[in-house]
């Protein structure tokens, strides 16, 4: 999701993030096989969220409408002409196959001056269900699949269909409070957050994993080389680090699971159990990561709607989004 200038999944003015990368972990990654029987809730929450967002990508190719709406003599053609109001804007104007610019603000893309100036909060959560092109779309869903399909199928569909908007919301007000000059559009923070949750959720129940380490290490590779390729330019890393943080908070909320003894024990009538269901550490996670997310949403809506630039109050964090080198610059925050 997310972001300011360029187009790295967007067209020239708008942003958004590079999906999360494919992640499928073992089908029974679990000490004991009662964690692998247990009852495996049907995926179609997510199959459904794939379908909205198709469905939306056509809306807005049928608002675009190249052939009528573009001047031809300034970008070139629309390519794909065949389509008719569904061909794409000059590759020139955004490299993705998709939309102009003005179409995605005028649907609900995320763009500071209209959240803050014109009250329209509601573009923190409609910008995460429109995209800039069909390669925008196309990376977003697959990894949606593949990371949120596991998750609806082991915690349900409640559960995940809360981390995924909060995710993305959350990933919305940090790239609005940094990102102030561009809009952004995508499901990418909300990815991410589905990746924060996987991590803590292997943190929080740790004691029911079998090979935790190789686990462990292989989700925190995935992650940091998505946060790295966030780093470049016209990739909105605030949107991918918003949403990962408030998921990896919402993870040890919702998706906290009975420890491994009271699992082996939990056949044996209650006063024969002796274990606790949860462990401390889970409760203590539990607490301070409900404490941080309504401490950070509280803060972070009130900067934002104050209207609050938040590189003023931080200023190396523009080099979580971009680090300027030789060959590119960062210059659209």
């Amino acid at each position: 999701m997310g972001g300011n200038g360029g187009g790295d999944l967007e067209s020239n003015k708008s942003r958004g993030g590079p999906p999360a990368a494919y992640y499928t972990p073992p089908s029974s990654p679990y000490h004991h096989s009662d964690y692998s029987s247990d009852k495996q809730w049907t995926s179609w929450l997510i199959p459904m969220i794939v379908v909205a967002n198709v469905a939306m990508f056509i809306v807005i190719m049928i608002v675009n409408d190249c052939p009528n709406n573009h001047n031809s003599t300034l970008e070139g053609d629309c390519v794909a002409k065949f389509l008719g109001r569904l061909s794409f804007q000059p590759l020139k104007e955004n490299p993705l196959f998709g939309p102009s610019s003005s179409t995605l603000e005028k649907l609900g893309a995320l763009e500071w001056s209209k959240v803050v100036d014109d009250h329209q909060a509601w573009r923190l959560v409609s910008c995460i269900f429109l995209h800039a092109g069909v390669v925008h779309l196309l990376a977003n869903m697959l990894s949606l699949v593949f990371i949120g399909i596991r998750l609806e199928q082991q915690f349900g569909f409640v559960r995940v269909g809360i981390l995924y908007m909060l995710a993305g919301i959350g990933g919305s007000i940090l790239s609005s409070l940094f990102i102030t000059n561009n809009i952004s559009v995508g499901a990418s923070g909300a990815l991410f957050g589905l990746l924060g949750a996987m991590l803590s959720e292997l943190l929080t129940n740790w004691t029911i994993y079998a090979n935790k380490a190789a686990a462990l290490f292989t989700l925190v590779i995935i992650i940091l080389v998505n946060l790295a390729v966030g780093m470049l330019p016209h990739v909105d890393n605030f949107a991918h680090i918003g949403g990962f943080l408030t998921g990896f908070l919402i993870g040890f909320v919702l998706l906290m699971r009975p420890q491994f003894s009271w699992q082996e024990r939990h056949n044996l009538p209650v006063n024969a159990r002796g274990k606790s269901k949860y462990t401390i550490y889970q409760y203590v996670f539990w607490l301070l990561s409900v404490i941080l997310l309504v401490v950070g949403f509280t803060v972070g809506l009130v900067m934002l709607f104050k209207g609050e630039n938040g590189n003023k109050h931080c200023s190396w964090c523009h080099y979580l989004s971009c680090v300027p080198t030789s060959r590119w610059r960062c210059d659209d925050q």
